[in-house]
């Protein structure tokens, strides 16, 4: 039997490598190994009590049909209404898109903005779904190395120093995976006005911004109603298995997006819609409030003892639950020292080759998203094996 031959763009696809990793770990767990999850980027708190009823409540009103593509009118709205309480922000709900997660959300800004050929200039490292969702559509990602001196993270004079002939825009995260680092607000203006005088796009995923840790964060929607903005219920609100996202489109896209989402997905969760109103009750909110207390104490703790058993962070993270690792002390290769952790201390953290190709070799990401007992614990395995093995010679 002859197989169709598959469509070329499933080459520029890799594989989630940290999908991998993890199932050799749950295989560890399984044969009676004590493995430290690190590596999902996932919260270890589920959605909260007042979530859980409002779901219940759906499922016996028989809340199960179809909505409009865009998402119920009441979450558009609640959604809109913390954009204004939270950040100071006028948007009209009807520039409100929700999605099936921030991943269906990039995936239709892509389809809207991205044509064969076009280029999208993003950081490396950087989340690795986000260059295959421009690679989906025929788009070329343009990786733009980015280090600590930068906080890992686009600069004006790096957007203008790569921006060529094919270039359409760019796609940046802020607090981003797998640094935990944000762009300046000031930079980041610098940025879209850079974007702006090209004719180019500037797409900017805020699905971390309400963890952040050291000063309030201003969203990109602030810099113009040209921004496009996608954020999620997964990781401040704790809900990554309902699928849940949204996007912030120009008035005059609406239409556009409506029509790509009714085509593609039909809708999101209906489920999920109305149980994510609960989200912004005076309970969840205040629920919420004491979790990323608790991740920033999970920060604070993880920087400091991760440095002090010689795995330097070169910058501290201010924002999610992500802190990159440089382990160029103890090995060349992050990808086999990840390997040799998890055999060997059974603490699981995910190489830098995930994210890209810029000095990957020397980084390791680990997540902070568990509880500060597992944090020490952690700690504990990694000095205790580090100490009784050499460092790396030059």
């Amino acid at each position: 039997m002859t197989l169709p031959a598959l469509a070329r763009r499933t080459a520029q696809i890799r594989p989630f490598h940290v999908m991998e990793l993890l199932k050799r770990a749950r295989a560890l767990e399984e044969s009676g190994k004590p493995v430290l999850h690190m590596s999902i980027g996932e919260p270890d708190f589920t959605a909260p009590e007042p979530v859980v009823e409002a779901l219940l409540r759906a499922a016996r009103a028989g809340h199960t049909q179809y909505t409009g593509a865009t998402g119920i009118g009441p979450l558009r709205s609640a959604i809109a209404r913390d954009y204004g309480e939270r950040y100071g922000l006028d948007v009209a709900p009807s520039r409100i898109v929700i999605t099936a997660g921030a991943s269906a959300a990039l995936t239709l800004a892509c389809c809207a903005l991205v044509d064969p050929g076009d280029r999208v200039l993003m950081t490396d490292p950087s989340y690795p779904c986000n260059r295959h969702f421009v690679a989906a559509f025929d788009g070329i990602p343009e990786l733009v190395p980015v280090g600590p001196q930068t906080r890992f993270q686009m600069t004006l004079a790096a957007l203008e120093s790569h921006w060529r002939d094919g270039v359409k825009g760019t796609l940046l995260a802020s607090p981003a995976n797998p640094t935990g680092t944000s762009i300046p607000f000031d930079e980041l203006a610098r940025i879209v006005q850079a974007c702006r005088e090209r004719s180019g796009f500037a797409i900017v995923d805020e699905i971390y911004i309400g963890l952040s840790y050291d000063e309030a964060p201003r969203s990109a929607l602030a810099l113009g109603e040209d921004v496009i903005v996608t954020n999620s219920f997964s990781k401040y609100f704790h809900m990554t298995g309902w699928r849940l996202g949204w996007l912030v489109v120009p008035e005059q896209f609406a239409r556009v997006f409506e029509k790509l989402s009714q085509n593609l997905y039909i809708c999101p969760s209906t489920l999920a819609q109305h149980a994510a109103l609960a989200c912004f009750t005076p309970e969840a909110q205040q629920e919420f409030e004491r979790r990323r207390l608790e991740f920033r104490r999970r920060r604070d703790y993880i920087v400091p003892a991760l440095r002090a058993i010689g795995l330097d962070v070169p910058v501290t993270p201010d924002g999610a639950f992500y802190v990159y690792v440089d382990c160029s002390r103890f090995s060349d290769d992050s990808w086999a020292f990840a390997d040799e952790l998890l055999e060997k201390a059974y603490v699981s953290l995910v190489p830098g080759a995930d994210f890209g190709t810029h000095e990957s070799h020397r980084y390791l990401r680990l997540s902070y998203a568990t509880s500060i007992e597992k944090l020490r614990q952690a700690i504990e395995r990694l000095s205790a094996y580090l100490a009784a093995r050499p460092a790396r010679t030059a």
